[in-house]
């Protein structure tokens, strides 16, 4: 009976923890495409010192690097999330349970590792398992995960005292619908914005108050905003406006082409609404001047961190509109006709 107990509650905490996790970078994979993209930069497994001693002349020092997939973050991150979201849901309904928990189990290992790299290593230092909604240093997430999979253990062990909450088809078709409903959410996250926006530019933020320092000194939320030309930095000067409107185009090489036209557009109705219209990239300004001609931009760039630019919108191209610092809009390129100036 004991065991039972303890059972039902580690299949709660793992389903609800799997659940939660997946959720908030489901609202939001972009985030964990760019969280991708750091670890595979990063990750190098040597196996030089697995190889034995006269084999080495052969082999050498064997290493194993991973920016190869860097392309490929962001279907691995949809797969992952999709996976940790749906498996999260299998478990606390009881369906299909043996495979369930060895899925939680091997998914774990993967974060194990992540986490364990990470931290060892020092090299992410925001393992970006919740998203952005909850920060956790790299050995608080590490030690979680070893705790998680203690969990998942008892689960494999006890697999047998998992059983379905609903009789019938009934947690196939719950399965199945939430498979459905995930992937329409990526989609839908994809073509416009993420549906819950965690960061510190999100809609009703105010950026200069996001600059201030934490009395605890850790690192502000808002940091390394900067707006500048080619002589000065127009962040402190274009927050104290009342109307301002930022194209964010983080990567020229990387932006929608088709979003420019949009973007011209309510370019200019800005303009003649009396707003102050920049362009903001950390391309490089002669890429970007022949851009504003090629498709007749009616603004100038300022140049941004491209991580600034990255967290401060999900889109390239997408747009920003600022009252005195504070974020009262945000869209993607798609969607810039619903703008009210």
């Amino acid at each position: 009976m004991i065991l039972k107990l303890i059972t039902q509650i580690a299949r709660i905490l793992v389903g609800a923890l799997f659940v939660f996790s997946g959720f908030v970078k489901l609202v939001d994979p972009i985030g964990s495409q760019y969280k991708f993209q750091e670890y595979f930069s990063v990750i190098k497994i040597n196996f030089g010192y697995i190889i034995p001693d006269f084999l080495e002349k052969y082999f050498g020092s064997v290493v194993l690097e991973f920016d190869f997939l860097i392309p490929y973050a962001l279907p691995f991150a949809i797969l992952l999330i999709v996976a940790e979201i749906l498996l999260g849901v299998m478990v606390l309904i009881g369906y299909k349970p043996k495979f369930t928990v060895f899925s939680l189990f091997i998914l774990t290992l993967v974060f194990l590792f992540l986490t364990w790299y990470s931290a060892y290593y020092n090299k992410v230092t925001d393992c970006g398992c919740f998203g952005d909604a909850i920060k956790l240093s790299t050995w608080e997430t590490f030690y979680k995960n070893i705790i998680l999979i203690g969990l998942i253990i008892v689960l494999l062990l006890k697999v047998a005292f998992i059983k379905p909450i609903f009789k019938g088809k009934i947690p196939m078709i719950i399965t199945f619908l939430s498979l459905a409903l995930f992937l329409f959410t990526v989609k839908h996250v994809l073509t416009h914005l993420p549906l819950i926006d965690f960061r510190a530019y999100a809609i009703g933020k105010n950026i200069p108050e996001g600059m201030v320092f934490p009395a605890d000194g850790s690192i502000a939320p808002v940091h390394d905003f900067m707006l500048e030309d080619a002589q000065a930095d127009l962040a402190p000067e274009l927050l104290r406006q009342e109307k301002v409107m930022l194209v964010i185009v983080y990567n020229l090489d990387k932006a929608d082409v088709n979003g420019f036209r949009a973007i011209k557009e309510i370019g200019i109705k800005a303009k003649k609404k009396g707003y102050t219209v920049y362009g903001v990239s950390a391309s490089f300004s002669d890429d970007l001047v022949l851009a504003k001609e090629k498709y007749n931009l009616p603004f100038d760039f300022l140049f941004c961190d491209e991580t600034t630019l990255k967290t401060m919108i999900r889109a390239n191209p997408g747009v920003i509109i600022l009252n005195k610092g504070t974020v009262v809009e945000k869209k993607n390129w798609v969607d810039v006709e619903e703008i009210e100036l």
